[in-house]
């Protein structure tokens, strides 16, 4: 579990294919304070679990449906990587609840510069649209963010200067991919109205017989 408050950003130092998926070699330097093989590192808001440690660099295995769902397929050498160690149970949970499970990949579709902050807007697919609210929690590259509009299937984003300075939103550009992870509380209660819902129409159709 995360809390969406990124610790360091960190450099792709290489990325190769493997069976089953691909083998990633991430540069760092704080996150490998306290860090050991085995633990589970966000990056991009992919919780990822590491399988060896070196001097400055640890690396990940990412498996195929991780590849399916999040911009790993993307990534090139020297990418710029948001990292956040996972949540001990004596942190404070500054952000919102993180569970670093890539939903979906979203496109930046415009960045805006307004005073001292910067607005994103970022499209994401259709079929998520009950997941986001306005002042709703969202996780983009596993950055805790606030959704301040939504028009269609769009999210505006107002990101403050220490934000973009202390993550790789500071490289993102106009049309760049990135991982999408919707607020774990609403996707609960949506489940559970979705189950209320079809267990009241199987209700009324047995009253039909």
């Amino acid at each position: 579990m995360f809390t969406g408050l990124i610790e360091e950003v960190g450099k792709l130092k290489n990325i190769q294919s493997k069976v089953g998926g691909l083998e990633i070699t991430v540069e760092a330097e704080k996150v490998l304070e306290d860090s050991k093989v085995g633990d589970s590192i966000a990056i991009n808001g992919i919780c990822l679990t590491i399988t060896e440690i070196g001097e400055n660099q640890f690396k990940f295995d990412v498996s195929q449906e991780t590849i399916n769902r999040s911009n790993i397929k993307y990534l090139k050498i020297g990418d710029y990587l948001n990292l956040e160690r996972a949540l001990r149970l004596s942190d404070r949970l500054g952000g919102h609840i993180v569970q670093g499970h890539v939903d979906t990949t979203g496109r930046i579709h415009s960045i805006i510069q307004k005073g001292e902050h910067t607005e994103f807007q970022i499209s994401f697919p259709e079929e998520y649209k009950k997941l986001v609210i306005p002042k709703g929690s969202i996780a983009i590259d596993g950055i805790s963010l606030t959704i301040n509009e939504i028009k269609g299937n769009i999210i505006s984003l107002n990101i403050i200067p220490h934000t973009i300075q202390s993550t790789n939103l500071q490289f993102r550009k106009q049309n760049d991919i990135v991982n999408i992870e919707f607020d774990i509380l609403g996707k609960y209660v949506l489940n559970i109205l979705e189950s209320e819902r079809k267990e009241e129409k199987l209700e009324n159709l047995l009253k039909n017989f």
